[in-house]
């Protein structure tokens, strides 16, 4: 069986300019870099400003398990499928970082024979858009410390600078620094520390910004630290909007590349869902709506972290809404949710299938809560059984949920026809669209925790430790108490113990720690132990990855 990277290496590729053509542009239009890869620059897709808007269609997940769920593999595989059955067909899909690529999550182009081409360049540089937000993120906390060392006029309180340096690497070594050591002009010495570059909250802002004016209003907005006197400093104070902006030119243009069957992809903006809002751009999910009859788009993790905040944070930014959502899902995975060990999943046990279920069926219900019509879609692997298949549907028959299986890693769109045409019953019935949300903005920010614990989660009741209640107390009291929310949790529990798996019950979401991304426009809830910067594993992808004489790389997926 070939690996991803021979499937890839072996598919035939059409120049971009083509796949460029096939969505309306004209030849000038397009951006390229090199044959295969284009960005489809803001005015190409302001002239269709008109155009009507096709369907949208959300793909989540139950919670990620060591067994893999293939989300992006499925969202692919079901664009392939739509295109087959003759539907007009895009994909709008976020960036890998380089940090899971190299440590043990691996790239985020999909598989088998539903994946994005070329998948060295998504999953490596590809356009250069994450080391674009890097400098702008990093240009600002270089900015902070020399406005500090050079006088300080702002009053700077330097143990009170909240704006951190980031990465787009794993490295737990950064977690916690010291920089301007021996001061003098090595700049006034002070605790630092990095975040991921998918965890910037300039990744958020990219992926929110409407257009390069929303940019720099939101950049303008964003919060580094608090003056001695206890005021709040912004990015507008020190100058940096226009600077950043200008590092971020390019990088606000989606990406254009292919399919293996050459349906067209948008792959614009990386945001962790776990930490961030996990989805990919406001900007391409709008032009791909524009440019074709219907878009498949995804969120980071389950359905509790990106579907979630997918609906919370940019449908209610934007007055977006899906058409219909697909919750992917494995036989293996409810199995592991049963607590049965990975070693022992690929052995038939429909017992473990209905034990594994309730985790699911949670993600469900939270999808028709929020008014959206769903179908679970079943990731077959070879090791599953008609008799596991059959419980899985029978289950999501009986919560009214649509059902189909999905072969599409080892037969790509050909596999994904039954998905498809159970997407397209939906969608084809042109129902209404009336948003349904879990909070109403005025609610105060503790309520809007209490209603997402309870209601998405499942939580019987909340906890929010002194500290993060005095910061609370303190983002009302300056303003800030009528944004969304942005919970920071672990992805693989509906709780926020990674350990919880199923459909956890008579638990309490504690509240660590609350930060503002007032440039994205929301607050961060920190729970549990979550990490902003991600270490590697004992044996990181990268020991495995080479490059030969020839510029082949090995190992890579």
């Amino acid at each position: 069986m070939l690996s991803d990277i021979e499937i890839a290496r072996n598919a035939e590729i059409y120049p971009i300019a083509d796949i460029a053509a096939d969505i309306g542009l004209t030849p000038d239009e397009p951006e390229y870099y090199g044959k295969y890869k284009a960005k489809i620059p803001l005015e190409a897709i302001n002239r269709r400003a008109s155009n009507p808007d096709g369907k949208l269609v959300l793909v989540t997940a139950m919670n990620p398990t060591p067994a893999g769920e293939g989300k992006t593999t499925v969202s692919i595989g079901l664009a392939q499928a739509m295109k087959k059955l003759g539907r007009k067909t895009m994909l709008a899909l976020r960036e890998p970082s380089l940090g899971p690529v190299f440590g043990i999550k691996g790239g985020a182009a999909g598989g088998g024979y539903s994946q994005l081409i070329p998948m060295e360049d998504i999953n490596l540089h590809f356009t250069g858009d994450l080391h674009a937000i890097s400098a702008a993120n990093n240009l600002l906390a270089a900015m902070l410390d020399n406005h500090i060392y050079q006088g300080n006029e702002l009053n700077i309180d330097i143990d009170r600078v909240i704006w951190k340096r980031c990465l787009d690497m794993n490295d737990r070594a950064l977690r916690s620094i010291r920089i301007g050591v021996g001061g003098g002009t090595n700049g006034v010495e002070r605790s630092d520390s990095f975040n991921i570059t998918a965890a910037s909250e300039i990744m958020a802002i990219l992926c929110l910004a409407s257009d390069m004016d929303d940019l720099k209003e939101r950049l303008k907005r964003i919060v580094v630290a608090y003056d001695k006197d206890g005021n709040i400093v912004t990015a507008g104070d020190l100058k940096a909007e226009g600077a950043l902006a200008t590092l971020l030119k390019d990088a606000v243009a989606p990406n254009l590349v292919q399919s293996l069957e050459h349906v067209p992809a948008l792959v614009h903006g990386g945001p962790f869902a776990n930490i961030s809002h996990g989805c990919n751009s406001v900007i391409a999910t709008k032009a791909g709506l524009k440019l074709s009859d219907i878009l498949i788009t995804e969120a980071g993790f389950g359905a509790d972290l990106g579907a979630f905040k997918f609906l919370d944070i940019k449908c209610r930014l934007t007055g977006l809404w899906p058409d219909a959502v697909v919750i992917v899902s494995t036989v293996r995975s409810l199995k592991y949710n049963a607590g049965i060990p990975k070693e022992e999943l690929t052995k038939p046990n429909v017992e473990a299938v209905r034990a594994g279920f309730p985790n699911l069926a949670k993600h469900i219900e939270n999808m028709t809560a929020s008014g959206i019509p769903v179908i679970v879609a079943s990731n077959r692997f070879i090791s599953d059984t008609d008799e596991e298949i059959a419980v899985m549907k029978e289950m999501c028959d009986e919560l009214g949920a649509g059902f189909a299986p999905a072969e599409i890693f080892t037969k790509g769109g050909e596999g994904g026809k039954e998905l498809a045409a159970a997407v397209l019953e939906i969608l084809d019935q042109n129902k209404p669209k009336k948003p349904i949300f879990a909070y109403e903005l005025d609610d105060s920010v503790e309520d809007k925790v209490r209603a997402v614990a309870t209601k998405i989660y499942g939580a019987d009741d909340i906890e929010i430790l002194p500290e993060a209640a005095a910061k609370i107390e303190a983002l009302t009291k300056a303003g800030y108490g009528k944004l969304p929310i942005c919970v920071a949790k672990t992805q693989y529990s509906l709780s926020d113990d990674p350990k919880a798996l199923g459909r956890p019950e008579g638990f309490t979401l504690t509240v660590r720690d609350v930060s503002l991304s007032a440039g994205a426009g929301y607050i961060v809830i920190l729970t549990g132990k979550i990490m902003t910067m991600p270490g590697l594993p004992k044996h990181p992808a990268a020991l495995d990855i080479n490059v030969d004489s020839n510029g082949i790389i090995h190992g890579l997926f």
